[in-house]
């Protein structure tokens, strides 16, 4: 059985959460959005897609759909065609006509902005909820993505398997500015800390790396 890499310690956590922060202070999503209605979809689409590529196919959806009630009258195949270079469009494009009939039919219409209330929408887990309270409340919420994961264990935060656990873990450790840190852990991953050839000579925190992977 292959070894879990060491725990971070307690001072190891504090300076890595002043680093995000001090490095990532004014971190945002690079999703493109106007509103919490564009916001949604476009975190719904992000799943297992990179955000460049939700950015491509967004504005022509928005502009077909501007609204739950339009998106809500929407031709399923209609729908796919438009947001068929994302990753599992067939699926996501189900979850989307879905989504907009629940939020009109419970919700007036309204984007809910309440995370248990966001997870009963059909496509939307926590990860995604998380996603939309952090941008549109500043909610002090984690998500952990795959960016989140795989810095969260290089970096000896979390040992947890699943990403709900690992949300556990770092919530814990962390308590507060979780939002900021999301975003910053998501930028640091996909900039430096990648899942291949990771930038190590570039990382502010390859001194307290614990991954086998250091180069």
């Amino acid at each position: 059985m292959e070894k879990l890499p060491k725990k971070a310690t307690k001072k190891e956590i504090n300076e890595i959460k002043e680093v995000f922060l001090k490095n990532y202070k004014e971190a945002k999503t690079e999703l493109q959005y106007k509103n919490d209605y564009e916001l949604l979809i476009a975190v719904m689409l992000s799943a297992q897609c990179t955000d460049k590529r939700v950015n491509i196919i967004t504005p022509a959806l928005f502009a077909e759909y501007p609204d739950i009630k339009a998106l809500k009258k929407a031709n399923l195949e209609d729908i796919k065609e438009l947001i068929k270079t994302c990753s599992f469009f067939n699926n996501k494009a189900k979850n989307l006509l879905a989504m907009a009939n629940e939020v009109d039919k419970k919700h007036n219409g309204e984007i809910p902005l309440d995370r248990d209330k966001l997870k009963d929408l059909p496509g939307v887990g926590q990860k995604t909820a998380n996603v939309v309270l952090i941008e549109s409340k500043g909610a002090n919420y984690i998500a952990v993505d795959t960016h989140v994961f795989r810095v969260s264990h290089r970096l000896g935060l979390s040992r947890a398997q699943t990403p709900l656990k690992t949300e556990e873990d770092l919530s814990k450790i962390f308590k507060d500015n979780l939002g900021i840190l999301h975003q910053a852990m998501v930028l640091f991953g996909r900039y430096i800390c990648k899942a291949i050839n990771p930038k190590c000579n570039e990382c502010f925190l390859n001194h307290i790396c614990k991954s086998k992977r250091k180069i």
